[in-house]
């Protein structure tokens, strides 16, 4: 139980600080790099899965993916870019904190269902991969949305 206590500690610690990384990166000019970079510093928390006590079945990989997939959309939509300057910037959203803090309590209430009949490690790798795959999936979209704006904006200053 105290395992379960701390974790869910730390994911709303997590959450926390990724509401005031986003609230500040907004300050400053987004680019390619600054998309990209959360998902691969990610990925190496996959390396959880070398010990056997967090390995999954794929049943269970391509579930937790798939509610991370899921879930991600209403970070897509949450995400809007705006040009400043001939600089892409991410706007600030009300709804983003409170989606985020929506995600969290949700998942903080999953890992309490499924947490009663999966092991702590099973239930760790399946937030973990959850979370990646929200992750990866709205940065994808990101990544997809600013280029569109990157093409538009080179399209203006050339014509």
């Amino acid at each position: 139980m105290l395992w379960v206590i701390l974790s869910t500690v730390g994911a709303a610690m997590m959450a926390t600080a990724m509401i005031f990384v986003r609230l500040r990166a907004a300050r400053s000019p987004i680019n390619e790099r600054k998309i990209i970079l959360p998902p691969l510093f990610m990925s190496t928390g996959a390396g959880m899965f070398l010990f056997p006590v967090f390995q999954l079945g794929w049943p269970k990989v391509l579930e937790a993916f798939a509610v991370g997939v899921v879930f991600s959309v209403f970070l897509i939509r949450s995400s809007k870019f705006e040009v400043r300057d001939d600089s892409i910037y991410l706007i600030p959203s009300r709804s983003f904190i409170f989606i985020l803090i929506g995600l969290l309590l949700f998942r903080i209430l999953l890992k309490i269902i499924i947490g009663q009949t999966v092991s702590f490690g099973e239930t760790s790798g399946m937030f973990f991969l959850l979370a990646f795959g929200m992750i990866l999936t709205w940065r994808i979209a990101m990544l997809i949305k600013y280029k569109k704006l990157q093409k538009s904006i080179n399209r203006t200053t050339t014509a």
